[in-house]
């Protein structure tokens, strides 16, 4: 039996999008592949008429059915496996995949987990701030000039995901935390290990993301995220016997 990514269970997050025409031709590019899932965050024009030009035939019902909200946190809380895209790499953002390995990655875990893939605003992409919530980010290669049109972008990698497939068995990766379940677990360390004096007050997100980064290498349940949140819990009772004035 022949294994491919469900495109049911994918949905393309446009992080502040700019230019109207370019939501339009993404959800032309989104349809052509068989994905209809598209969520935008904080889009800057949502012109319907501009929006619709692009998305010419049955790729309009892709917009018909969007979700919008305001902000990203809210929008990624649904979501139990996230994907960042980028052109720009380094050491605050390393490129792990390209859309051909992210697609055969994607295989097992869209089988029952809802993904995210997020692209960023067309004139400077996805901040480190907005792929924080990701637990992997894939880059596009090029061959000189690595910044490509948003839609053009979105179309890579839908097309790889359609054509992904394995011939193996795969066994359906289970039930992911949510990002809204991560979230909260990573505000519960956040608050735990300031209080311990892990954390660097002057920048405690770095030190944050260093966190982040662990725990994304093999993405969490929900149990675990409830065991890990157990811990802290734990860890700020025994910290508040310390505190406690004596009798």
């Amino acid at each position: 039996m022949t294994s491919q990514v469900v495109l049911g269970n994918v949905a393309i997050v446009l992080v502040q999008p700019q230019i109207p025409e370019n939501i339009g031709a993404v959800a032309r590019a989104m349809h052509n592949m068989g994905l209809n899932r598209l969520v935008l965050v904080d889009p800057k024009n949502c012109d319907h008429d501009r929006m619709f030009k692009m998305a010419t035939g049955s790729s309009t019902n892709v917009l018909d059915s969007m979700d919008i909200h305001k902000d990203l946190r809210e929008a990624l809380e649904p979501f139990q496996y996230l994907v960042g895209t980028t052109a720009r790499i380094g050491a605050s953002r390393p490129a792990l995949v390209q859309p051909r390995s992210l697609a055969q990655k994607l295989i097992p875990i869209s089988q029952d987990n809802p993904v995210a893939i997020l692209f960023g605003p067309e004139d400077r992409g996805l901040s480190n701030d907005q792929l924080r919530f990701c637990h992997t980010i894939a880059t596009i290669p090029t061959a000189s000039f690595s910044s490509l049109n948003l839609a053009q972008a979105v179309g890579i990698v839908c097309y790889e995901l359609l054509l992904a497939t394995d011939r193996t068995p795969v066994a359906p990766v289970p039930r992911l935390a949510n990002s809204f379940e991560l979230e909260g677990m990573y505000d519960h360390l956040r608050e735990m290990l300031s209080k311990i004096g892990f954390l660097d007050p002057q920048n405690p997100e770095h030190w944050l993301l260093n966190i982040r980064r662990f725990l994304s290498r093999v993405p969490l349940r929900a149990r675990e995220v409830r065991i890990i949140r157990g811990v802290c819990r734990q860890m700020d009772w025994y910290a508040s016997q310390f505190d406690a004035p004596e009798k």
